[in-house]
């Protein structure tokens, strides 16, 4: 059986972003909709549902139009996650609601929402069902996994596992549901089907935690954005969370400090909530939970029941994302 690489399905899935057509009236409607979509990123949500797919059958091109469905479902959360948090730029660009304005970033975001249903919904008429529900299902655990996000920012007693289960919702879902997706448009048995949403959840909660890690400690040249977001924006995330759990009583002093702090010098803050990190081993203990993630990830997708040597592909690329730096 072919087995395409990741590189050959992410240049797939990039020219088709690139040709698609927007012929509908008014243009400037669609318009932040194209300049969304071009914007590049890693598109790992299609190239999983590629790989997915490929694990049983040739030709995952055959549904390229329904993985560009999430592709497109992602960027319209960005879009609108944007938005609320008042983000002036995406991957070193304007956001829509900056180089237009807010309400061309709700009602451009609302389209490509429908956009994405409509893309998703080009399968075979025996798998619409099952498709469709996956699909819904998942666009309103994103939703209530923002909601929880958004609701943290007011609290100060988020536990591990609140956090755990809020970035399994707002950002791991999103991966099960693409491997899940590619599997059933495959024909998998229903275990494997199953199998792979695990793979889709471990992975996801490995990657946001890498994002976690990268927002403090990554190299911003090559992160595209100024690391220490988080801690300026006092986010509750898996390191801060932690930091107060295992932090002593000088430590948690300072870090309340800077976390109740209504003016600060940014440069300093993020300094000083750093040196509290190394100090506590925070850096470390993300690290381990990530490794933990992705070896769970690994170990689920060896009981999936196809030929090793069809796995390679998904294995080199979920490698790849371990190891990433932005």
């Amino acid at each position: 059986m072919y087995q395409l690489s990741s590189d050959t399905i992410l240049q797939q899935v990039n020219d088709c972003l690139a040709h698609l057509p927007y012929d509908r009236k008014p243009a400037s409607l669609y318009e932040p909709v194209q300049y969304v979509l071009s914007l590049g990123g890693k598109r790992i949500r299609p190239v999983l549902m590629l790989l997915s797919y490929n694990l049983w059958r040739e030709q995952p091109e055959d549904i390229l139009m329904p993985a560009i469905g999430l592709e497109t479902y992602h960027n319209y959360t960005l879009l609108h996650d944007d938005l609320m948090d008042q983000a002036d730029m995406r991957r070193g660009h304007q956001t829509v609601h900056k180089r237009w304005d807010a309400n061309k970033a709700i009602l451009s975001g609302d389209s490509m929402l429908v956009l994405a249903y409509q893309r998703v919904a080009q399968v075979p008429a025996n798998k619409l069902q099952q498709v469709l529900d996956l699909f819904t299902v998942t666009a309103l655990e994103i939703g209530e996994g923002q909601e929880y996000d958004m609701d943290f920012e007011t609290r100060n007693d988020v536990t591990e596992d609140e956090y755990i289960e809020m970035i399994r919702l707002k950002t791991s879902v999103l991966l099960a549901c693409a491997l899940k997706m590619g599997a059933i448009l495959a024909d998998a048995p229903q275990e494997d089907i199953d199998r792979l949403y695990q793979v889709g959840e471990q992975l996801g909660l490995a990657f946001q935690l890498q994002d976690d890690l990268l927002d403090v400690y990554g190299d911003p040249e090559v992160f595209g954005k100024a690391i220490g977001g988080d801690i300026t924006s006092n986010k509750k995330t898996y390191m801060l969370i932690n930091a107060f759990n295992r932090a002593n009583a000088a430590q948690r002093q300072e870090l309340e400090q800077w976390v109740m702090a209504k003016e600060f010098n940014r440069a300093e803050k993020v300094a000083a909530v750093t040196r509290l990190y190394d100090e506590i081993g925070i850096r470390e203990l993300c690290e381990q939970k990530i490794n933990y993630y992705f070896e769970q990830a690994r170990q689920t997708l060896n009981q999936v029941q196809v030929a090793e040597d069809r796995k390679q592909a998904l294995r080199a690329y979920m490698d790849d994302m371990l190891h990433r730096n932005k």
